[in-house]
């Protein structure tokens, strides 16, 4: 599992480095390694904060693997939106800016954000060449990307990309959705997302699943939820106390289920949060239990 998580963009005060220095040492505790940044969260404000932390724990570093991702450039269109620049120089800029924030000599991984349409190739594995080279990165990745445009990337970089950081949860399972739509009428909408989870199973790719707890939709009952939200949320519940768990764990343990390396990215810096993740690794479903919460999120029964 990984944490991902950020603060509000107002200045950095001493109780944003308290908070995350908890956040930090309660993920540690239950076995969390992957610390999760981007270059665009909260403004740079997340990397900073976590950066303070590390400048003033340096032996927290060697106990974590440390992540950033880069790609999109914030307000640079014409009408103030956002753009995609997997060029280059805006890699190896942006690098260098993350690792200041971090306080951090290297990142273990790089993930490109979002794919940029006017990416080059040769230019990518350019830029990771020489980050690679500088010892400013280790290893590489990508976010948000189809087969194809992995397919493309790993062509011209030599080393292999080690993850595909992805929107997947019990609330979002389009991955699994056009899986199971072949030879169908069903014609479910893939979003780039055909045969990603054999490919990432055949190359050893890990698949991080962004917003795996889904806001927490189904780990608490609220007056807020549509009917059909309850209902899963409730059989979350009955799955929490029927294995001593947290419906948390539930959650985690339905998405670690996915064959191949599926590893939840946690979006929170709440220690009650984090720890309630504890037992998400040890917790194993049935197969049963396990389709029967795909199908009530569905709405619908499989083929």
């Amino acid at each position: 599992m990984g944490l991902g998580g950020g603060w509000n963009s107002n200045a950095v005060t001493a109780a944003d480095e308290q908070q995350a220095e908890a956040a930090i040492e309660a993920a540690l505790s239950i076995g969390i390694t992957i610390f999760d940044h981007a270059d665009i969260y909260t403004n740079g404000k997340a990397e900073e904060v976590f950066g303070r932390v590390l400048k003033r724990r340096p032996e927290l570093r060697s106990k974590m693997v440390l992540q950033s991702k880069t790609g999109i450039c914030k307000g640079c269109a014409p009408d103030g939106t956002n753009i995609y620049n997997l060029s280059r120089s805006y890699i190896i800029e942006q690098v260098a800016v993350i690792l200041e924030r971090l306080c951090a000599d290297h990142l273990d991984t790089l993930l490109l954000h979002r794919p940029d349409v006017l990416m080059r190739g040769e230019e990518v594995a350019e830029a990771f060449a020489y980050l690679k080279q500088q010892g400013m990165v280790n290893r590489f990745g990508v976010s948000n990307m189809s087969v194809s445009q992995v397919t493309y990337l790993q062509h011209f970089w030599t080393e292999p990309l080690v993850a595909n950081q992805l929107q997947l949860s019990l609330g979002h399972t389009l991955v699994l959705d056009q899986a199971v739509s072949v030879n169908t009428r069903l014609d479910a909408f893939d979003g780039g997302m055909e045969g990603m989870l054999e490919y990432a199973q055949l190359h050893h790719i890990a698949i991080q699943a962004w917003s795996a707890l889904d806001k927490g939709i189904y780990t608490s009952v609220s007056a807020q939820h549509t009917s059909a939200q309850r209902a899963v949320a409730e059989m979350v519940a009955h799955l929490a106390d029927k294995y001593n768990t947290t419906s948390t764990a539930i959650v985690l343990a339905w998405l670690m289920m996915i064959p191949g390396n599926v590893q939840p990215i946690i979006g929170t810096t709440k220690v009650d949060r984090i720890l309630a993740c504890t037992w998400a690794t040890t917790t194993q479903l049935t197969r049963e239990e396990w389709y029967g919460l795909w199908i009530a999120v569905r709405g619908r029964k499989l083929p």
